[in-house]
C-alpha cells in the first residue's frame, strides 16, 4: 500500500504538468489558469450543495434511529472530491467530477465492501440508542459506568510536599 501512494505522489504531479504544458499549448497562459480556478469554483459549489443534501438525509436516518452508513461513505467521497478539485490540474478536477456523481459512489462502495468480505478482516459490532437516548431495552437516559471521587488535599499538605 505504502508504495502505491509513493507511486502515486510521483505520478500524479507529473501527469497534471504534462496536461497542464498541453493544454496551455493550445489554450494560452490565462484561459487556463482561468479554466483551473473556475474548475475549483464549480467543484466547491458542488461539493458544499451535496454536503447539506447528504447532512439532511444523514439527520433524516438518524431521526429514523437508523445508523447513516451510507450517509458516512458518501460524505468521505464528498471530503475526497473536495481535496482533488481544489488540487490544481485538469486530471485531479475530474477525478473529484466523478466522485460527485452518486451512481458512481454507489458502484465504488459496492466495490469497497465487496473488496473488505473477500478480505476477510470486516469485524462489526454495533449498539445503536436511537432518537430519546432508547436502547434495545428501552431505558431511557441511563448511562452505567464507575467513579472515583478525588477530593483535594488540603492546603498544608501542599507546602509541606514543596519543601
Amino acid at each position: 500500500m505504502a508504495l502505491i501512494l509513493f507511486a502515486a505522489f510521483i505520478a500524479v504531479p507529473i501527469i497534471e504538468i504534462t496536461v497542464i504544458i498541453k493544454v496551455g499549448g493550445l489554450l494560452g497562459v490565462w484561459p487556463t489558469v482561468a479554466l483551473i480556478v473556475l474548475t475549483a469554483a464549480v467543484g466547491t459549489a458542488l461539493v458544499r450543495a451535496q454536503g447539506f443534501q447528504i447532512l439532511a438525509r444523514a439527520q433524516d436516518s438518524l431521526d429514523r434511529g437508523q445508523f447513516p452508513a451510507e450517509e458516512l461513505f458518501d460524505g468521505l467521497n464528498l471530503l475526497a472530491a473536495g481535496i482533488l478539485l481544489l488540487t490544481p490540474g485538469f486530471v485531479t478536477d475530474a477525478l473529484g467530477l466523478v466522485l460527485l456523481v452518486p451512481p458512481v459512489r454507489r458502484r465504488i462502495a459496492v466495490w469497497i465492501w465487496q473488496a473488505m468480505l473477500r478480505s476477510g478482516n470486516v469485524h462489526m459490532s454495533t449498539h445503536w440508542q436511537g432518537p430519546g437516548g432508547q436502547g434495545p431495552g428501552g431505558q431511557g437516559d441511563v448511562i452505567e459506568g464507575e467513579y472515583t471521587e478525588v477530593r483535594p488535599a488540603p492546603p498544608d499538605s501542599i507546602d509541606d510536599r514543596r519543601r
